[in-house]
C-alpha cells in the first residue's frame, strides 16, 4: 500500500475514534445532567422556616395534584406522572384522597390508586404528596382514628422513601380552629407517623380552608419537620392573604402551598390568570413551594386538561385548558426545560 494512503487511513480512523470518544462523554454529560428531582435535592427538611435539601439549602418544588381520585383517578398513572415531570417539568405531585364524598372512609380501596401514584414517583424521582383530603367533613377529627390507621401504613410502607410527603388534613373549615381541633389532631397523626418515619415533610393544613396559616404561626407545632397549608385561589383570594404569608415568615412559620387553582374558590369562574401570575410571582420570589389544582379533565375553569384529554399524558396545547397551558408554563419556567 502506498505510503500516504495509509497515513491518510490512519488518520481517518483516529479521527473515528476521537469523535466517538467525544460523543461519549458528551452523551455521558448528557445523562448525569438529566437528574430527577429527588436526585437533584434528596433528603428534604425544614430549617429556619424554610423547605432545603439534603445539604440545607432552600428549595421550590412546583407541581400538580390531582382532583379526587375516586372520580378522575385514572389521570393517576406512572405514564402520565413521567410526561408531567419530561414535559412540564413537574417535581412534586399530590395525590389527593378525598375521606367523604365517596373516598377513602366508605371506599378504602381508593387507597390503591395513592399506592400507585407513590411507585411511581419513587421509580420517576418525583416528590409526591399523599393528601388526606378533607373538605365536606371539615373537622379533621371526625376521622381521626381512620387517619391514624392510614398514616400508619402509608408511613411503614414508605417512611424510608425520601420523596415521600404527607398532608394530613386538607381544608379544615366550619366550626374549627387552629388551638382546639386542628393542632390537637394534628399532634396524634404526626405521633404515628413519626414512630415509622422520622423525618419526612409533614404538611399541616389550617383553618378556614388551610387560609388560617397566623394562627399556626402563634401556635406551632414541635416536630422540626412541619410545614403549613395555605391554599389559595386567584379569582377570590389576593393582597391580604399574600400579606399574611409574608406576616408568618417573619415570624419563622414554613408554609407549602399544597394547593391553588386559576379559578375562584368554587374551582370553576375564570380562569383568573394575571391574578394567577401575581401569585405565582409572589410565590417565586419567596421561594414557597406550590401545587395547582388539578389534573383533570373536569369541564370547570380550575382543570388542566380538555375534555377528553388522554389519560397517560402526550398532552399537546389543543389537550391543555387555558389553566393547563398557563401552568404548564410557570411550572417550566423555573425547571431544567428552560435552559
Amino acid at each position: 500500500m502506498d505510503i500516504s494512503v495509509r497515513s491518510r487511513s490512519l488518520r481517518q480512523a483516529a479521527t473515528a475514534i476521537a469523535t466517538l470518544i467525544l460523543g461519549f462523554f458528551l452523551w455521558t454529560s448528557c445523562v448525569n445532567a438529566a437528574t430527577t428531582p429527588v436526585q437533584k435535592y434528596g433528603q428534604l427538611s425544614v430549617k429556619n422556616g424554610r423547605l432545603v435539601n439534603v445539604n440545607g439549602e432552600p428549595v421550590q418544588l412546583k407541581g400538580i395534584s390531582s382532583h379526587g381520585l375516586q372520580w378522575y383517578g385514572q389521570y393517576v398513572n406512572r405514564e402520565a406522572i413521567k410526561w408531567l415531570r419530561d414535559d412540564w417539568g413537574i417535581s412534586v405531585f399530590r395525590a389527593a384522597m378525598y375521606t367523604a364524598d365517596g373516598g377513602y372512609i366508605s371506599n378504602p380501596a381508593v387507597a390503591d390508586k395513592v399506592k400507585e401514584a407513590v411507585t411511581a414517583a419513587q421509580e420517576l424521582g418525583v416528590y409526591v404528596i399523599i393528601d388526606w383530603h378533607i373538605l365536606s367533613d371539615g373537622d379533621p377529627n371526625t376521622y381521626k382514628a381512620q387517619a391514624k390507621t392510614f398514616f400508619t401504613e402509608i408511613a411503614e410502607l414508605y417512611g424510608n422513601s425520601p420523596n415521600v410527603i404527607y398532608e394530613i388534613a386538607n381544608e379544615p373549615n366550619g366550626n374549627v380552629n387552629w388551638n382546639g381541633q386542628i393542632r390537637p389532631y394534628a399532634e396524634e397523626v404526626t405521633q404515628v407517623i413519626r414512630a415509622k418515619d422520622p423525618d419526612n415533610i409533614i404538611i399541616v393544613g389550617t383553618g378556614t380552608w388551610s387560609q388560617d396559616i397566623h394562627d399556626a404561626a402563634n401556635n406551632p407545632l414541635p416536630d422540626a419537620n412541619t410545614l403549613y397549608a395555605l391554599h389559595f385561589y386567584a379569582g377570590t383570594h389576593g393582597q391580604s392573604l399574600r400579606d399574611r404569608l409574608d406576616a408568618v415568615q417573619n415570624q419563622g412559620l414554613g408554609v407549602f402551598v399544597s394547593e391553588w387553582g386559576t379559578s375562584d374558590a368554587s374551582g370553576n369562574g375564570g380562569p383568573f390568570l394575571p391574578e394567577s401570575q401575581v401569585w405565582i410571582d409572589f410565590l417565586n420570589d419567596r421561594g414557597v413551594s406550590w401545587v395547582n389544582w388539578s389534573l383533570s379533565d373536569k369541564q370547570e375553569a380550575s382543570a388542566a386538561l380538555a375534555p377528553g384529554a388522554s389519560t397517560t399524558g402526550g398532552w399537546t396545547e389543543a389537550n391543555l385548558s387555558a389553566s393547563g397551558k398557563f401552568v404548564r408554563e410557570q411550572i417550566r419556567a423555573g425547571s431544567d426545560l428552560a435552559n
